[in-house]
Order: C-alpha cells, then sequence, then structure tokens
C-alpha cells in the first residue's frame, strides 16, 4: 500500500522556521544552555518556506462601472521579502512551535521578522551590503 504525503502551506504573511538549536557562545566564550537561551526575546532560525503574502483587494471591485466585468477569482497578495533559505532573527513571543513529521518548527508572522540575512556573492565588493544607511 502507497504511503500517505503530507505537506505544510504556509498561509497568509506567515514564515515556517527551522529554529536554531543547541547551545550558545556568550562573546565572553562561555557556552550557554538551551535553557538559558530560551528566556531571550529575539530567537533565530532558517526560512523553510514562505507564506503568500498580505492578501489585498482587488481595485477594479470598487469601480461603480456596471458594464465592465471585474470578476477576478484569482486572490491578490503584497509577497513577502523572506525567502526560502534566508536566516531570519525574530521575535520569540510571537513564534507558535508545532512537531511535524518528527521535526520542530515555529510558525512566526512576518511582522515579528528582525532582519533576515541573505547569503549571496557579489564579486568585486567589500563593504556592507544593506539598503538605507539612516
Amino acid at each position: 500500500m502507497g504511503r500517505l504525503k503530507k505537506e505544510l502551506i504556509v498561509v497568509g504573511d506567515r514564515l515556517l522556521i527551522r529554529p536554531e538549536e543547541g547551545e550558545e557562545r556568550t562573546d565572553a566564550g562561555l557556552i550557554l544552555p538551551p535553557t538559558a537561551v530560551s528566556s531571550r526575546q529575539a530567537r533565530g532560525g532558517w526560512v523553510v518556506s514562505v507564506g503568500p503574502g498580505v492578501p489585498i483587494a482587488n481595485p477594479a471591485a470598487y469601480l461603480d462601472d456596471e458594464w465592465s466585468e471585474h470578476d477576478d477569482p484569482q486572490p491578490r497578495f503584497v509577497p513577502l521579502q523572506a525567502q526560502e533559505g534566508d536566516y531570519a532573527l525574530f521575535m520569540h513571543k510571537a513564534a507558535v512551535e508545532i512537531t511535524f513529521e518528527g521535526k520542530r518548527y515555529l510558525i512566526v508572522p512576518n511582522g515579528a521578522v528582525l532582519v533576515l540575512v541573505r547569503e549571496g556573492f557579489e564579486a568585486g565588493h567589500d563593504g556592507w551590503a544593506g539598503g538605507n544607511s539612516n
């Protein structure tokens, strides 16, 4: 008999994150156990899956033109900045922990993400590749 395949589908403006596990090293070189790390406000992990984004209304639906057809069955979304493979630093209290097929994940709303780290290679560039320097 075949095996039933399950898939997690992230909805809305949420991220599925595989949290960092294990101990953490302080600036002084001390290794903190997971119980000490869990009391921190911010936490990090790797983005496994990203929801479609923030849903928005179809602007054509608000037109008063009775003669035009504006039935758009496809929902529209503002996409999220996060991508699969990014490292995300997020507010720990906003995350919801789940276990799926023996693996631990966190579901994090996009608004709780503080910063994303995306690895990439840019030839001939020495320095920070950030956007605004305000």
